[in-house]
């Protein structure tokens, strides 16, 4: 992310709303800061390529995930991680997660994924991957969901969403994409 420098970052200030450069300056670190101002300023720039009017009023549901209040349905979703950044803007509901690699211990392991899902990361060539794949996968349901995270971890992935999940062995994230089947 070569664009991530100081200097970025206050040319992004001025771009976003007064609630969005709180929540990035709450981030102590550069890259956090940079993602959370540019993945709204991407935003933005996708739904006015929409013919959108700006200002964006944004809400949240009582979970805390966000729509437009002008737009109920336009339906959007950001995330980001130190290796990148991924929105998305939909007619229909939509979630999507980003994540680096990360190693999970077997601990979280047992406690976010079911026994097949448990057996498919323990067996896998690369467990650190897979337990990416997976958690992102996990992650994109509950934002589409907008329920945040629940307890109901184990089975999330046998409901009634679609997810496309894709891996950059490269850069070593992965992130996935949910929407409802049908």
């Amino acid at each position: 992310m070569e664009q991530c420098t100081p200097e970025e970052v206050q040319r992004l200030l001025p771009l976003v709303s007064d609630e969005r450069r709180e929540e990035a300056l709450r981030y102590k670190h550069l890259f956090g800061q940079f993602a959370c101002l540019k993945s709204y300023v991407m935003l933005r720039e996708m739904l006015e390529s929409m013919g959108l009017s700006h200002p964006f009023i944004f809400t949240k549901n009582e979970h805390g995930k966000p729509f437009l209040k002008d737009y109920p349905e336009v339906h959007f979703n950001l995330s980001h991680c130190k290796n990148g950044i991924l929105v998305a803007v939909s007619d229909e509901p939509v979630g999507v997660d980003i994540e680096s690699y990360h190693e999970a211990n077997d601990s979280l392991i047992r406690y976010t994924m079911n026994d097949e899902e448990r057996r498919i990361i323990t067996e896998s060539d690369d467990p650190v991957r897979t337990f990416t794949e997976y958690w992102t996968k996990k992650e994109a349901v509950f934002k589409l969901r907008g329920t945040g995270i629940t307890h109901d971890l184990h089975d999330l992935l046998r409901g009634d969403e679609q997810v496309e999940t894709h891996v950059n062995p490269e850069k070593r994230y992965a992130y996935s994409i949910a929407t409802k089947k049908g």
